[in-house]
């Protein structure tokens, strides 16, 4: 019996041994080429630190800088997934046939858009209860709310006091980590020297978004 297990230990060594050394041999037979570019968001005015940059079950990855900026040697054939949270996953093909010892990519990502399936919530346990609930009202009664609770000052507290949404909350969640994220890579860009803000700014202006209004 200790035989026999020997026996298929040394089997599976033997073929990890060939497969691994097979796979090394086709990686080494095939182009290593140098990838970079910039990943922008959909609207092609700001740049996306952090984004995951990597290839699949190869062990080989990078990230964006604060500047959206990569680099990272890949080989002839590999698929090179970029991936970020609230983000449309995107895989981008090496040529098989590449000539060039460089290539560059101006890759742009757009939100991934989650649609929830409709939740219905009923303040009855039973639809039969709601119905009935309905037809016992007396339409003919005095509403039991004060009209002088619906105040603008009231309605306005009560506003400020109301949690936020899960799109405000999504969208605040994600400026944090892009903020912690530029953080590591060094100091915050000054807005004056970033030159797609003022492409930001003049766009503005020429669609009248900050004109004076009455």
């Amino acid at each position: 019996m200790k035989k026999i297990t020997a026996i298929l230990i040394l089997f599976v060594v033997g073929f990890l041994g060939i497969h691994r050394s097979a796979e090394a041999q086709d990686t080494s037979d095939r182009k290593v080429v140098q990838l970079s570019g910039v990943i922008l968001n959909a609207d092609s005015t700001t740049a996306i630190p952090g984004v995951n940059i990597y290839v699949p079950k190869k062990g080989r990855g990078t990230s964006s800088n604060r500047f959206g900026y990569f680099s990272m040697p890949v080989v002839a054939g590999d698929s090179v997934v970029f991936s970020y949270i609230g983000l449309k996953r995107q895989t981008l093909k090496i040529p098989e046939d590449i000539d060039e010892d460089k290539v560059s990519y101006i890759l742009t990502m757009i939100q991934d858009e989650i649609a929830l399936q409709e939740v219905q919530v009923m303040p009855y346990p039973t639809e039969e209860e709601f119905k009935n609930a309905i037809l016992a009202v007396n339409v003919d009664a005095e509403p039991p709310l004060n009209r002088g609770n619906l105040s603008p000052q009231l309605l306005l507290r009560w506003a400020e006091e109301m949690p936020a949404s899960g799109n405000e909350n999504f969208r605040q969640f994600t400026n944090q980590q892009t903020q912690q994220t530029m953080d590591r890579y060094g100091p915050r860009p000054l807005p004056l020297l970033n030159p797609f803000a003022w492409a930001q700014f003049i766009k503005s202006i020429k669609n009248g978004d900050l004109r004076n209004r009455d």
